[in-house]
């Protein structure tokens, strides 16, 4: 699903960036719900980033990567950790890529995020190449997503993976 945010570009760089767990739900300009599974996922698009809600009968897990007034934790390089009944990694990167290249990644992600029943996309007004896109999947008992954040005017893409799977107990074999 892609759409035009009606609001204010604001996280203007990518290390204006940061992460967040557990945080209460934020208000969102576009949201995407889904079932995948026994899990319901909910991806939101924040004015300064987005959040991603993961609930299933054992809890719930939430992701905040955005500008977040008073926050002293930067956009991580990787995080794996264990919440409640889940393992949690998550890894970020950001590439710096020329204009003639943002453009054309830029059209590339917002074709895939747009055209896939689990992507939502959000353009934000001034250039269509300011984004935000999520994407999620099932996958082997695990919930994966996928965010992009497009900053044309720095030519910087950060682009963040996240698993959360469920914590296999102690003395417990997989098969």
């Amino acid at each position: 699903m892609l759409t035009t945010l009606n609001t204010s570009y604001t996280d203007t760089r990518a290390a204006d960036l940061a992460w967040a767990l557990g945080r209460e739900p934020l208000p969102a300009l576009a949201v995407l719900d889904l079932e995948l599974a026994d899990t319901k996922l909910q991806l939101r698009l924040l004015g300064a980033s987005h959040q991603v809600l993961l609930e299933e009968e054992r809890g719930i897990c939430s992701e905040t990567v955005a500008c977040i007034a008073g926050s002293s934790t930067p956009l991580p390089l990787g995080v794996a950790k264990r919440v409640d009944d889940w393992e949690y990694e998550f890894a970020a990167r950001v590439e710096v890529l020329s204009p003639g290249s943002f453009a054309g990644r830029a059209q590339e992600l917002l074709a895939l995020v747009s055209d896939h029943p689990h992507g939502l996309a959000g353009v934000f007004p001034g250039s269509p190449y300011a984004f935000t896109a999520l994407l999620a999947q099932h996958h082997e008992g695990q919930v994966h997503w996928r965010t992009w954040h497009a900053y044309p005017q720095d030519g910087q893409l950060v682009a963040t993976r996240t698993k959360v799977g469920v914590r296999v107990p102690a003395g417990v074999l997989a098969n």
